[in-house]
């Protein structure tokens, strides 16, 4: 329920309490001893859904220019007069005056999204070089993208550019800000005694936002939680840790990987990040448009329609651009673990079964990027391998492996084979 107070200007209480009375409202008047500019003020309770339809009556009787309209929610009404009302106004979602407010609260100011964004995006990246799931967690709970994602399509709805351009401006600054963060936290700890030497491909938080998986729907899920939240004017910290998630980890795992010097793990972070953006943004814009918010002035609902669906293909191409490179690289992805994972185990099978004589396997590292795949390049493979002082040299070591290498894996290969001399102590 909502309780709505009305400061009626002089000569507008017959015209107000007319639309009251039609709708069948109960109603209470006070007269108003402030400067004089109002007439009395005129309050009533009204269940959430009718919100909108009696202040649209109300603004249609001229209070919105020249008054002071004040909407606010109540814990508990108590009256049986309330089951007709309920009855008439039957629905789920907030006014769209409400609505707006909403939306506007939830996009903080410039200065306060990027302090908390910084703020979100240095726990994150922490979290991720710990490989700790809890700290990125933790981390999102601070986050503040849920309100440019929201307020953009709330704008949209209702043709308002300003919030529209707002929520747009801050989601792609915040998340450009976020890469820019972590590559910077990066380096900081890279170029320090802070972090020893490391991989960021081995760490499983990071390869998690690196590997293509179900983080659309995810970022779906989390764009319907959202609308909804707002649209029943219910919304919970909860619903923005789950658009954050969606978001801020991978947009700092490209971040660390632009420190790191890997193209495929700043790639495939960077178009995941994309992905979840525009699922989030469709999922809201589609269900506030579905929920039936229009622009308050009737002549601006084409206008609205039309930015509804310009945004709407706009989106939608774009993911399905993003899903086209994503598909990409998660066929270079297989590739490269299909190579990594045949080298290792088909040359200790060579040596094992004692093809190359008293030629013993030591390690194979295997250098083939995602970059490699899509541009066709071979994936090099070095096989060390030690020998005694009176070993024999079989002179084809190289081509063999390459010829059972190239037949498991369908790939263009070329190895190298480094002979060493060891020895073990007693």
């Amino acid at each position: 329920m909502r309780l709505v107070q009305v400061l009626i200007p002089e000569g507008g209480r017959t015209d107000i309490l007319a639309v009251l009375d039609d709708e069948g409202i109960d109603y209470a008047v006070w007269e108003e001893t402030g400067r004089g500019d109002f007439e009395a003020l005129v309050s009533f309770p009204v269940p959430e859904s009718g919100v909108e339809p009696v202040l649209d009556n109300l603004y249609a009787a001229g209070i919105k220019e020249e008054s002071y309209t004040i909407v606010m929610s109540t814990e508990t009404v108590i009256s049986e007069r309330i089951g007709a009302l309920k009855n008439r106004y039957q629905g789920y979602r907030i006014s769209r005056d409400e609505l707006v407010a909403h939306a506007e609260d939830l996009a903080p100011e410039s200065s306060t999204f990027f302090i908390f964004l910084v703020v979100s995006t240095l726990i994150a990246t922490t979290g991720l070089l710990l490989n700790s799931a809890a700290t990125i967690i933790g981390a999102m709970v601070i986050a503040p993208l849920m309100g440019p994602a929201i307020s953009a399509s709330v704008g949209a709805v209702l043709a308002d550019s300003d919030m529209t351009s707002r929520g747009v401006t801050l989601q792609v600054t915040g998340l450009l800000a976020t890469v820019m963060t972590a590559a910077t936290l990066g380096l900081l700890l890279k170029e320090t005694f802070l972090l020893p030497p490391i991989d960021i491909r081995t760490i499983p938080q990071v390869l998690e936002r690196t590997s293509p998986n179900f983080s659309l729907f995810l970022a779906l899920g989390s764009g319907v939680a959202g609308a909804v939240s707002v649209i029943r004017g219910s919304g919970s910290p909860l619903v923005g840790v789950a658009i954050a998630v969606a978001l801020i980890p991978p947009a700092a795992t490209a971040g660390l990987g632009l420190t790191w010097g890997h193209p495929g793990v700043f790639l495939t972070a960077g178009v995941l990040v994309l992905v979840n953006l525009f699922a989030i943004n469709l999922a809201a814009l589609v269900l506030l448009w579905i929920a039936g918010y229009r622009p308050e002035k009737g002549e601006h609902a084409s206008q609205a329609l039309r930015a509804v669906r310009i945004r709407i293909t706009t989106i939608i191409i774009g993911l399905v651009l993003l899903s086209i490179v994503l598909g990409a690289v998660t066929w270079a992805s297989f590739e490269v673990g299909t190579v990594e994972t045949s080298a290792n185990t088909e040359v200790k099978a060579m040596f094992d079964d004692g093809q190359f004589g008293e030629l013993e396997f030591e390690e194979v590292t295997v250098d083939y990027k995602l970059d490699d795949v899509l541009f066709g390049e071979p994936a090099d493979v070095t096989v060390v391998v030690a020998h005694g002082p009176s070993a024999q040299f079989p002179p084809d070591v190289a081509q063999r492996i390459d010829d059972r290498l190239t037949k498991m894996t369908g790939e263009d290969i070329v190895v190298d084979v480094e002979f060493v001399r060891g020895q073990s102590s007693t």
